[in-house]
């Protein structure tokens, strides 16, 4: 434990500071159904949306460290996908930050992200805002398309240095079923 310690500090002292970002998109919620729910932003997960991200939540525990903060949207379901992974993966409470909405820009929320405090943070909202923001943040990713993500998918990106356009790899993009299987 000592030395893993060791060679931690001495990785980070040898470059720009490094900051990990979990992106999160929400799990599965009911259909849109204007009669029900008038505000669609009021619309919650289903019953199985919840249960799978919960046994999601369980699997990204065992995958990864928590995060230090975790900013969501503030539509109910991610909200809600908030709070599941609070209980069950023991990540810290999420707070709403408007530049998560359905259309956010990616710049906005690397605007956010930079003022974040964390060397491990994670985001929780929706498609395709959260496909730009990943494109966005890749090299050359500002000319490609979005990434495709499914409803409960987790990716992680490093930014060596500061967060800015183009300046995070990815080191993995899970499905929820592989989340799921690792519980």
């Amino acid at each position: 434990m000592r030395r893993s310690r060791q060679r931690a500090r001495s990785i980070d002292a040898d470059g720009p500071a490094r900051m990990e970002l979990l992106v999160v998109r929400h799990a599965t919620a009911f259909e849109r159904s204007p009669r029900r729910w008038p505000d669609d932003a009021e619309r919650p997960l289903s019953p199985q949306g919840a249960a799978r991200a919960r046994r999601a939540a369980l699997g990204l525990k065992r995958v990864t460290p928590r995060p230090a903060r975790v900013l969501v949207s503030p539509l109910r379901r991610a909200r809600q996908t908030a709070a599941i992974l609070t209980r069950f993966a023991g990540w810290p409470e999420a707070r709403e930050c408007a530049q998560l909405l359905p259309g956010a820009s990616p710049q906005g929320v690397l605007a956010l992200l930079a003022r974040t405090r964390g060397r491990r943070l994670a985001v929780i909202g929706h498609q395709p805002a959260l496909g730009r923001l990943l494109a966005a943040c890749l090299p050359g990713g500002a000319r490609a398309a979005a990434f495709e993500f499914r409803k409960m998918a987790v990716a992680l990106l490093a930014f060596q240095g500061s967060v800015r356009p183009g300046g995070a790899q990815l080191i993995w993009l899970l499905p929820p079923r592989v989340l799921r299987a690792a519980r």
